[in-house]
């Protein structure tokens, strides 16, 4: 098929005279007269290549590449520009255009000019398929093409044509639940259900009900049978989310099912089986509940086939960019605001974060600036205090911890959660004198390191005390190690 080329030209003169210079070649060129036109015609069908005369009829030539810029049209864009407006076209070319033509434009030049960019457009073209197959910007229901998401998405490719067990570990908000359903998305049985449970948001006496269902009678209010999650899912997927807090007495029944695939609903004498796939997720390291009895070990090993590690957003890169357009032009649409794009200042910002409640927080931040502004970008005055300061909000969720010593060193101290109400670190100095401001790097090196310490070198202890990951530790160490290796100094 020969590619596409929008002539915008008021003059009729003039585009009958440039469709003559290049009536021989291979690609159709198109001539519409006002803005209103050439919009339109990009909107049904987005040419390879724009010719765009800065002066038209019911508005500018820049107004229309304002829109082409604005809503990411893939399609290179050169400008027609009268003799003695260069530095108009100039400026344009830093707003996205890609070449400039002056008029009076002669036949060699014109078709010289179309020809290079089509050629350009087409290896972009190549370019990005090749891209798309080997970096993927969305997956499902993901957004994002950071290395650690692709990691993501291989591992997802490669265990979901199998009925083998996943484990999907990953703070809160950076997407166990989406990654649970690509995987049942990508397998055989994406035609099938796919039931979800919250096992932190089930209370323990109806937690069995919740899974394996209840017959007539199995407890006061049951009037009638009900069918479980367990039986809800045959054929298809079960996913269990926040798996580790769940009670030990159902976990014992749960490995059960998950060793026979069969279960005895509530209150009932017949064993059922069934054929459901199990994904697990957790918010916790689940080694460490194992350690502390919360977690049976042997209900681990059997649900820790195929582990999946869902990176949290802070160390996403540019993908947190990406996430925040995509939700500004989400929100934006359904409650009809302006809002298209993001300064650059304020991508820059949103990295530098920290994003302790991952993309479920940027989301609501998003939602939030949508509903109180409404600007076409947005920018620094539209973050709220804690975006702008760096600042961790506070949590009034206390998770109960075992109690441990302070551990005091030089300027810093570590106040690890005991099972008080006591959940917050203080700062102490031993003069009045204020403490020198560092770079929070070097503070956080610090802290972990005197951890570390404390525990004899026992990474795993440390990260309890400190509340993180042991692999976000184990990580942080060895890449602190290897830059001591490559600078002795």
């Amino acid at each position: 098929m020969p590619s596409k080329v929008l002539l915008v030209e008021d003059s009729t003169s003039l585009s009958i005279l440039y469709k003559q210079y290049v009536k021989d070649e291979p690609y159709d060129l198109f001539h519409v007269e006002t803005g209103k036109e050439a919009i339109s015609f990009i909107e049904r069908n987005v040419p390879q290549l724009v010719i765009l005369d800065l002066k038209l009829p019911d508005m500018s030539g820049e107004d229309i590449l304002d829109w082409i810029v604005d809503n990411d049209i893939p399609t290179s864009v050169i400008i027609a520009t009268a003799h003695g407006s260069v530095d108009v076209a100039v400026n344009l070319l830093q707003k996205g255009a890609k070449d400039f033509l002056e008029k009076p434009i002669k036949a060699d030049r014109l078709k010289t000019s179309i020809a290079l960019h089509l050629k350009q457009a087409k290896l972009e073209s190549l370019v990005e398929d090749i891209e798309s197959k080997i970096d993927r910007p969305r997956f499902h229901g993901f957004i994002g093409s950071s290395l650690p998401m692709q990691s993501v998405y291989k591992v997802i490719d490669s265990v979901a044509p199998t009925n083998a067990s996943v484990f999907i570990v990953g703070e809160s908000g950076t997407g166990k639940e989406v990654c649970a359903e690509a995987i049942h998305k990508e397998s055989q049985r994406k035609d099938k259900p796919f039931i979800a449970i919250n096992c932190g948001a089930i209370p323990k006496d109806l937690m069995e009900s919740e899974i394996f269902g209840h017959i007539k009678g199995a407890f006061t209010g049951a009037t009638t049978d009900r069918k479980g999650a367990a039986s809800l899912a045959d054929g298809g997927t079960l996913f269990l989310d926040e798996l580790c807090e769940m009670d030990l007495d159902m976990q014992k029944k749960l490995l059960r099912f998950l060793q026979t695939g069969t279960f005895t609903p509530l209150g009932g004498s017949k064993e059922l089986k069934v054929d459901a796939r199990i994904i697990c997720a957790t918010n916790r390291d689940p080694l460490v509940e194992v350690e502390e009895g919360r977690f049976r070990e042997d209900l681990y090993y059997r649900v820790h086939v195929i582990p999946i590690d869902m990176p949290p957003l802070r160390e996403r890169g540019n993908d947190i960019a990406t996430l925040a357009l995509h939700f500004l032009k989400q929100y934006a649409k359904e409650d009809r605001k302006k809002f298209a794009g993001i300064n650059k200042d304020v991508e820059s910002v949103l990295k530098k974060y920290q994003w302790p409640g991952n993309v479920r927080q940027l989301q609501n931040i998003i939602r939030n600036i949508v509903v109180l502004n409404d600007a076409t970008k947005m920018s620094i005055e539209h973050l709220p205090a804690q975006i702008t300061s760096g600042k961790k909000p506070s949590s009034p969720v206390v998770k109960p911890k075992p109690a441990v010593e302070h551990i005091v060193q030089q300027e810093t101290i570590i106040t690890p959660v005991e099972l008080s109400e006591e959940t917050t670190s203080i700062p102490s100095h031993s003069s009045g004198a204020k403490a020198p401001i560092r770079p929070m790097w070097q503070i956080e090196r610090e802290t972990i390191q005197n951890a570390i310490d404390f525990c004899d070198g026992n990474v795993l202890n440390a990260a309890v005390l400190l509340e993180l990951s042991p692999s976000t530790v184990y990580r942080k160490k060895q890449a602190w190690e290897s830059e001591d290796e490559r600078d002795p100094a």
